[in-house]
């Protein structure tokens, strides 16, 4: 199947991901320990709107109980028997060995569990890449997609880290139909300041990239958010830039200023999310406790689209 988010309208992004997803075929997902409510209820909604198919991993009398308590048919769906959660986080790991599974999906289990039973050395599905979240927000003032790495995995990322960082937001873009994804490296400024750690990063990626140690994007850095977003601001400081003002790609200092700014395009902008973590064999699904239904629906729709390509290779 032939797709591109280029097409996405300006607004309901999110949900055009959605109807995107529900034309290919339903993804085998791990969901991993859904012993809670919320990661039970929203594994059984993406499996019945054929986003996933679903297979729980986890103790089969907890996820049973809870599917009780939710008043929930899970009778459809395939249940792999564990004793408990780290159990469950191996198991998963295992079906993506075994070619059962091609994401995994977080349940009511730590987020440090499923890290590391993917980072481990016997059984886990790393890569030689570094693991980094991506957000995929829909926020009103913006005319597309805005995706910013990483607001939940590398708390203070070395420039080797950002290197890897910005190649899994890269690839992301690139397998959902972006030819050349633009990014943004943010600073505080737009000058590299030999005091200022972020916007050294920003030039040693940006000249990494014209080497081929970064493909398929169009980098420039260090910019401010302002000149990264608006090409007024951009033109009112006198940038020259091919990114300013048109960027795909945000990629932030650290985790505390990716975190604040995703937070703050949720909460004051309005933003509609979702997101992954990559870097691993598969993408994983790891929704916060406090996200919507549809940004759940929505990090399993992209989760889809992002390895369908793969299939069809």
């Amino acid at each position: 199947m032939s797709f591109s988010i280029l097409n996405a309208p300006a607004h309901g992004q999110l949900e055009y991901f959605i109807d995107l997803a529900r034309q290919t075929a339903p993804m085998p997902t791990a969901i991993i320990h859904p012993v809670d409510d919320n990661s039970l209820q929203a594994a059984l909604e993406a499996h019945q709107q054929r986003l996933i198919e679903a297979v729980l991993v986890g103790p089969r009398q907890k996820i049973e109980a809870c599917a009780e308590r939710c008043d929930l048919d899970i009778s459809a769906l395939r249940l792999v028997d564990v004793p408990h959660s780290h159990a469950a986080a191996a198991e998963a790991c295992t079906l993506v060995h075994r070619q059962e599974v091609r994401a995994l999906m977080k349940g009511g289990l730590s987020t440090d569990e499923v890290l590391s039973a993917v980072l481990d050395k016997s059984n886990g599905i790393r890569t030689d890449r570094r693991l980094s979240h991506l957000f995929v927000f829909d926020v009103p003032l913006y005319p597309k997609p805005l995706f910013l790495t990483d607001a939940a995995i590398n708390i203070s990322p070395s420039l080797a880290d950002k290197k890897d960082m910005v190649q899994n937001a890269i690839d992301f873009c690139l397998a959902l139909g972006i030819a050349q994804p633009k990014v943004a490296i943010l600073a505080a400024v737009e000058k590299v300041n030999p005091k200022m750690q972020s916007t050294l990063d920003a030039a040693a990626l940006c000249k990494m990239a014209d080497r081929g140690q970064i493909c398929g994007g169009l980098l420039d850095g260090p910019l401010a958010l302002d000149n990264a977003i608006s090409a007024e601001a951009a033109a009112d400081k006198h940038i020259r830039s091919a990114v300013a003002g048109d960027v795909d790609i945000l990629l932030a200092p650290d985790l505390e200023a990716a975190n604040m700014l995703g937070k703050q395009l949720i909460y004051l902008a309005g933003a509609k999310s979702a997101g992954l973590v990559l870097g691993a064999q598969v993408p994983l699904i790891l929704t916060s406790r406090a996200e919507k239904t549809q940004g759940r629906l929505a990090s399993c729709a992209l989760a889809a689209l992002f390895m369908q390509p793969k299939e069809a290779a």
